[in-house]
Parts: C-alpha cells; structure tokens; sequence
C-alpha cells in the first residue's frame, strides 16, 4: 500500500467522565514494527478497540488498511490479525490442530493451508511438537504459537498487546526475532504496545507515547532519546583531571556526582548550576577542556519524562 498503514487525526474517546483518547493525532508507516508505550490506564487498549472498530471515536477519524474501521468494522478485523489479552488458543487440541481450525475459519484452501501451517510452526521453532496437546505448553511456546494464529491468514497488519509479557528472556528474545522478520521479509505492520522499554527500543523503528490519553512522544527511539538530556554533562580534557580534581568538584555547590566515564569526565548537576560555571571553574583548577556536550538521555529516561513530568529529564 502507498498510504499509511494508520491514520490517527484529532481522536477524542469519552467514556462518560474520563477521556480515554485526548486529541491523539499519528501516522503509521507501512511495513514496520511501531511500539505505542505508556502507563496502564493511559489509553493504549482503548486505541487498539478503536483501530478494530470496536469502539467508535468520539470525535476525529481513523483510517486503517485505508478503511474507516467505524463504518468498515468487519472488512478491518478481516484485513487484520491480533492477539490482545489472551492468547485465544484451544488447549485441548495440539498445535496443528489449532491453526488448521482457524485457518478453516479464513477459507483457506487445503493446499494453501497445510503448506501455510508447516511454515509457520517451522518459523516458530513448533514443527516438531505440532501434534502435543498445547495445554501441557510453556506459556512461551503457547505466545508463539498465538503469534502464529494471529498472522495465519497473512494479514498486512497485526495487534500484539504485551505478546512477551510474563516470558523468560530466551523466549522473549525468540518471540521478538520473529516479530522483527514479520516486519522485514513479510512486510507486515506490527503494532506492539509494551511495559519492556528495551525491547521496544531495540524492536521497534517508531514508537509513541501515550499518557492520560495524549500523545506526548512521536518519533523513532534514538530521536526521542536524543532528544533530551540526562541532566549530566560529559568534558573531555587532554590534561588536569585528577582524583583531587574530582573529589574537590564533588564538593562544589550544584555538582552531585562527578565520575570518570571512559575518556570523559561525568559531572551530574543540579538546578542552578550552569555549564559555563563548571567551565570556567574547571579551567581554573588547570583542566585543559577539549570538548563539553550534554549527556544524552537513555531511551528509559526519555520514557519517564514523557509520562512523568517531574522525573527531571530535561529538554
């Protein structure tokens, strides 16, 4: 498709005295891995009941797959596959039998389907145990096989809320290699809302975040970060830093903690103290200062500011 993937422009959700969705305003590109991060209660759930046509906006508009899922509400869920809160698998069959039942569900043709089945169990490392009853499964391999469920029919888009959540690190790390070659060979849309900001930092090519319905970030993870500052800054000198010089600036007013960071020197202030205070201070104890640079923030920090005002990461 040559359009978004999804449009958000100006959503507004109420329900009665709470405003799930405050203006959201968003375009997702096709063909990627988008993380849509943020507290519990901040809207996340709500916007994915909208985008399926299972909930209709209050006000604004939203387009996904280029349908209006307020009017198209069955042509989306058709064009789209998901795997919210749970996993939606039938225990008492194996894995086979669970995705030849849905696949019988999408009209698949036999030939189309047991060739479709075979290369998803393979993909997901399932082949092998494809005729075990799933209700004796690891909760890891139950996800990735939902996972599988989710995307049997090949759909240009998926919803995936909290797919790693409560696995182990081998299994997460397993279930997210597989999400990130649906985006690259397949070409799907992933939309991914997740508490692991690692994960989405490294998963996803954009991300946005959502606090009490508003959208405070927009952006790709390196751009959100970069674009605040840790509060610490970082002087590379070529001479003059010294364990004297740190202990002494230790003590001077404003600074809270001054380290070595590799070839730099770390300096954590407070507010009230500027940078061109500790320069000149710093030039007086005989440093010899090459280069000062803010430290940036990390993907974490950034999070916190943007859903937490008061955490003191700055702009």
């Amino acid at each position: 498709m040559t359009g978004p993937a999804i449009r958000v422009h100006d959503l507004v959700r109420d329900f009665r005295n709470v405003r799930a969705l405050d203006h959201v305003t968003m375009d997702v590109p096709p063909g990627i891995v988008f993380g849509f991060l943020g507290p519990n209660g901040a809207g996340k759930t709500t916007l994915i009941r909208v985008l399926l046509g299972l909930a209709k906006p209050t006000s604004g508009y939203v387009e996904v797959l280029g349908r209006n899922p307020a009017r198209e509400g069955d042509a989306v869920r058709a064009s789209t596959g998901a795997l919210l809160e749970h996993h939606g698998l039938y225990e008492r069959l194996s894995a086979r039998q669970n995705l030849e039942f849905f696949a019988r569900i999408w009209r698949m043709p036999r030939h189309t389907r047991d060739t479709r089945i075979h290369e998803l169990l393979s993909r997901f490392g399932l082949w092998e145990r494809r005729e075990e009853v799933v209700g004796t499964w690891s909760r890891g391999m139950k996800q990735r096989l939902a996972v599988a469920r989710a995307v049997l029919h090949r759909p240009p888009l998926v919803f995936l809320d909290e797919p790693t959540a409560g696995l182990d690190p081998v299994a997460s790390a397993s279930l997210r290699e597989e999400l990130a070659r649906l985006a690259s060979d397949e070409g799907v849309t992933v939309f991914l809302t997740t508490h692991n900001l690692a994960e989405a930092e490294r998963l996803c090519a954009l991300v946005g975040v959502v606090r009490r319905g508003m959208l405070t970030g927009f952006g790709t993870p390196d751009a959100l970060r970069m674009g605040r500052h840790s509060g610490a800054i970082l002087v590379t000198a070529s001479a003059g830093v010294t364990d004297a010089l740190i202990e002494a600036l230790g003590m001077v007013e404003g600074v809270a903690l001054a380290t070595r960071a590799g070839g730099d020197l770390r300096i954590e202030v407070r507010n009230g103290v500027t940078t061109p205070d500790l320069v000149r201070w710093l030039a007086a104890q005989g440093v010899d200062i090459e280069e000062v640079r803010p430290e940036r923030a990390t993907f974490e920090e950034a999070f916190l500011s943007l859903v937490d005002p008061a955490s003191g990461t700055t702009q």
